[in-house]
């Protein structure tokens, strides 16, 4: 309970702090407060106290305010319980030397007396905590259904193999180049082996794409947040439109097409799942499955670019375009020539039955 002694404590205290300053001004004091007496009585009324409390130091206003009567008896704060500060000033006080030292009468406002104040400690890795904290909420999945999650992670696994083969291969290369020979496969055999992987990788991505966005044609037909019309229908067709020229791209260029689709994609779906169209675990489950694809494409280009002047590069879906309308062309300037030949010859047939005829 907040006594008033305290209060009037501290206004004795100022009052004595400033007796030297109030002493010094008391007969400027004196003569400035008795004139307006008047003036302010009849603004204030007949209280004389308020009308010089204007003109006095503030050590001579907090000191009438400490000693007045209480305007409020019945409140707690304004009710001194003599019986209360009787029993106070009866006890004892308790002598603790081992608390005295030179800094002991100077503490902090907030600080219990007498107690020194430990420095904390600051964890220098609790920003590191912190974010593997998240990390391992982010891949927790706990709200993704276990078939949805099971059969997600099964359809990453030909791109990891696919990584990883590549990686492998490409190391084998690179040994055979150097020794002359390959750790388990020749160089020769280690080079076709990753000719037929690479297709397979660009397939398979192209197919994932497409499922990507097929997912949304049947959140659309449940209804899932709503009819959504051809919004909802453009990730449908969208998808597979970027995903399928890729199968006519080099390998490189197909690899960061389809690492830039899944990456869209992924952003696309996170929009909708915000909008409510998608489950609100999607985002999360998408996030992890498109990180690990994306893991899968930038190490087979890793491992590619290590091996890009020591193999030779296959034909692709647009080499072999290129060629047919090639080889097509040729035809057609050869029939072009052939017809061309056999009106010269019909023509100089032509003259001879008429010179022939002359004669």
């Amino acid at each position: 309970m907040l006594r008033p002694g305290r209060a009037s404590s501290l206004a004795h205290s100022i009052v004595r702090s400033n007796t030297f300053r109030g002493a010094r001004n008391s007969s400027q004091f004196t003569s400035q407060a008795s004139k307006p007496l008047v003036s302010l009585n009849g603004r204030f009324g007949k209280s004389t106290s308020l009308a010089l409390t204007a003109y006095r130091p503030l050590s001579t206003s907090l000191q009438r305010w400490a000693i007045a009567p209480p305007k409020h008896p019945e409140t707690p704060y304004d009710h001194i319980d003599k019986k209360h500060e009787k029993d106070v000033g009866k006890t004892e006080l308790e002598p603790h030397p081992e608390e005295v030292s030179m800094e002991s009468t100077v503490h902090q406002v907030f600080q219990e007396k007498g107690v020194p104040e430990t420095e904390k400690d600051e964890d220098m890795l609790a920003g590191v905590y912190s974010d593997i904290k998240t990390i391992k909420e982010t891949f927790a999945l706990n709200e993704v259904p276990r078939e949805a999650l099971y059969v997600g992670l099964a359809g990453v696994i030909p791109y990891l193999a696919t990584s990883a083969s590549t990686v492998y291969l490409a190391w084998d290369i690179n040994h055979a180049a150097l020794d002359g020979q390959g750790f388990l496969l020749s160089g020769q055999t280690a080079e076709l082996l990753l000719h037929i992987i690479e297709p397979l990788q660009i397939g398979w991505g192209a197919v994932i794409i497409s499922f990507l966005g097929a997912i949304h044609w049947g959140l659309e037909w449940a209804k899932y947040g709503g009819v959504q019309g051809y919004r909802r229908y453009a990730y449908g067709v969208v998808a597979p439109a970027v995903a399928w020229p890729t199968l006519l791209f080099p390998i490189e260029y197909a690899l960061i097409s389809q690492f830039t689709a899944f990456t869209f994609l992924y952003f696309a779906d996170a929009r909708a799942c915000v909008r409510g169209w998608t489950p609100h675990w999607y985002m999360t489950y998408r996030f992890v499955l498109t990180f690990i694809v994306g893991a899968s494409i930038v190490i087979t280009l890793i491992g590619r670019g290590q091996i890009a002047d020591k193999i030779s590069r296959l034909p692709g879906p647009g080499d072999r375009l290129k060629a047919l309308r090639e080889q097509q062309m040729a035809e057609i300037e050869k029939e072009e020539q052939e017809r061309r030949a056999r009106i010269v010859a019909k023509d100089e047939e032509e003259d001879d039955d008429d010179d022939g005829d002359e004669d």
